[in-house]
């Protein structure tokens, strides 16, 4: 687990199963702090529990507070979610710009929160008052109503995104090895051997620019030792089968 994130602040949540599921999305993108500010089900919450399915311990280490400044007395910023334009000046940011944000923040020594308002009607004004910047995240105009854990299972992931644990591209070898140039050229050359004796190369003004272009074809092409084998062992028995005719 990560020494610092962000800390998330469920404000006046509703129902103990949306603060499981709130866990559990925090945990999954290696979120562990949590506040949980007036729930209306009280604390704790046997709902919460099971619907946290695993992540109980951010469940177990969270802490509850009777009003919201009260949660965020330890905070030095702040960032608020909201669907819906306010009138307040603010600067409003996008989830991936506050998570990055968020990360630069908090590896400078700061301890920053997010705020997520109740499911039914999200922050109050005199929430988003208390915070210093706003997420809105980009959704359909015509249905921006966003569930609590859905909300904070996006801002955590930008946050797993923006603290470096997301590789953006990743190669499973399954077993094997990148094919070496020698190994590519010696496949090049075996090709190019049973494809001259097959009168492949014709007319012979061409065979020269045709080699070229199937050297080329194999260097394109992200070939394992693997691959490099199949090929081997597929021309092989092409030609063993024409031998036999």
């Amino acid at each position: 687990m990560r020494a610092m994130t962000p800390t998330f602040v469920l404000t006046r949540p509703q129902m103990g199963e949306n603060i499981g599921a709130a866990a559990r999305a925090m945990l999954n993108f290696g979120v562990d702090r949590m506040r949980i500010v007036a729930p209306r089900d009280g604390w704790p919450n046997p709902a919460a529990v099971a619907m946290a399915s695993g992540a109980g311990r951010v469940l177990d280490a969270a802490t509850v507070h009777d009003d919201l400044a009260g949660s965020l007395s330890d905070c030095t910023y702040v960032y608020a979610t909201t669907a819906r334009q306010r009138d307040l000046t603010k600067s409003v940011l996008s989830p991936e710009a506050a998570m990055q944000d968020a990360a630069a923040r908090i590896a400078d020594g700061q301890h920053v929160a997010v705020l997520f308002g109740p499911e039914r009607s999200g922050l109050e004004n005199e929430d988003i008052a208390q915070a210093n910047a706003l997420i809105s995240v980009p959704v359909n105009p015509e249905f921006p109503s966003l569930n609590l854990a859905q909300c904070v299972l996006l801002v955590g992931y930008e946050w797993m995104r923006a603290a470096g644990d997301v590789t953006a591209v990743t190669t499973e070898m399954a077993g094997t090895d990148w094919a070496t140039g020698d190994e590519v050229e010696h496949l090049a050359r075996h090709f190019e051997e049973r494809l001259e004796e097959a009168g492949f190369f014709f007319p012979d003004h061409k065979a020269a620019s045709m080699k070229i272009n199937l050297r080329n074809m194999w260097s394109r092409m992200p070939l394992t030792r693997a691959d490099v084998q199949t090929l081997h062992g597929t021309l092989r028995q092409m030609v063993r089968w024409a031998q036999a005719r």
